[in-house]
């Protein structure tokens, strides 16, 4: 053999040392790969935001190798979406608005059945909020023919309630003045403006963006009566009251309907993150409530009931854990 071939032979040999040595070094590193999980909201005037910003921080900081990010989006509708195209890891929504996905409403902003949503949690239940100025002088649902109103954002979670409602008290998109598809904050900043008269939200009791409007001007919350409540027929709806003084200028409970919110993942979240994103949230919930009021409804004893779709199974192991499933 040549000088140059022995030369070249030790020259590979030391290559293929040198790859092997950096493969084991790298091994190692591997194992230990981030997990990404995308925390999907809602508007930042709304409830879902600052929850999702707690979960955020709750497993940044509680479940290793996870880096979180936090999407403010549309809601209910485009998490759905967004989850089952596998772009984000756990979202909020509402619970009709799941079971819609769930069967594939094409109407709802579905094209098709969204087969692998999964459910992590039911959460606190959601108050349609139906806020006039006074200055409209509408004080019942009758009165909101022929106003301006802003439904919320087009196939968002909010305005899929409002469809519902408005239907069950005999009125249409069309017997209205003017309909506005803006989220929260910008409908609230018409209001202000007194360029609508009316919005509708579907949030957490106390939503920031109906504070800061009654702190502004002399509101009314319009009653949603509860035999209007069961003409809605579907059982994802119940009535209830918005509690006296929940917002400013408000001194009597008035009739309105709840929603249960969910939180969402989807089949491809591998098993132990699924189940670390329950038991990571009802370990802190006092970074939760911190966070916003609404997050003071969320039990342990009802995250696994009304869930329009089947619990992920690493969700599913940690309330077996913790003795809420048998």
């Amino acid at each position: 053999m040549s000088m140059l071939s022995t030369r070249k032979t030790m020259g590979a040999r030391i290559a293929g040392l040198a790859l092997a040595a950096a493969i084991t070094v790298a091994a190692p590193v591997a194992a230990k790969a981030e997990q990404f999980v995308n925390v999907l909201t809602g508007g930042t005037s709304g409830v879902y935001y600052p929850l999702g910003v707690a979960l955020s921080k709750i497993y940044a900081d509680n479940i290793p190798d996870v880096r979180t990010s936090v999407q403010s989006t549309k809601a209910s509708v485009e998490n759905l979406n967004l989850l089952q195209a596998g772009r984000g890891e756990i979202g909020f929504a509402l619970g009709d608005s799941v079971g819609m996905a769930w069967s594939g409403d094409e109407e709802a902003g579905f094209k098709g059945k969204l087969d692998k949503l999964r459910a992590i949690a039911f959460i606190y239940p959601n108050y349609v909020q139906i806020v006039a100025s006074q200055d409209s002088g509408i004080k019942t649902l009758a009165d909101l023919k022929g106003k301006r109103i802003s439904v919320g954002a087009p196939r968002s979670g909010t305005e899929l309630n409002a469809r519902a409602i408005l239907k069950a008290a005999g009125l249409t998109y069309g017997d209205l003045g003017k309909v506005e598809y803006l989220p929260f904050g910008e409908s609230v900043e018409l209001m202000k403006n007194r360029q609508i008269d009316a919005t509708l939200q579907s949030a957490g009791l106390g939503v920031a963006s109906i504070r800061d409007l009654a702190t502004s001007v002399p509101i009314t919350v319009v009653a949603v009566p509860a035999d209007v409540v069961a003409k809605i027929g579907d059982p994802a709806y119940q009535a209830t009251d918005i509690p006296a003084n929940t917002y400013d200028g408000q001194t009597e409970a008035v009739p309105a309907v709840a929603i249960g919110n969910i939180l969402v993942t989807h089949a491809d979240v591998p098993d132990a993150l699924a189940h670390e994103m329950a038991k990571q949230m009802f370990d802190n919930m006092n970074t939760m409530t911190a966070a916003h009021a609404a997050a003071k409804a969320i039990t342990l004893e009802n995250a696994t009931k009304g869930l329009p779709i089947p619990l992920h199974p690493g969700a599913e192991a940690y309330y077996r854990e913790a003795g809420v499933l048998k």
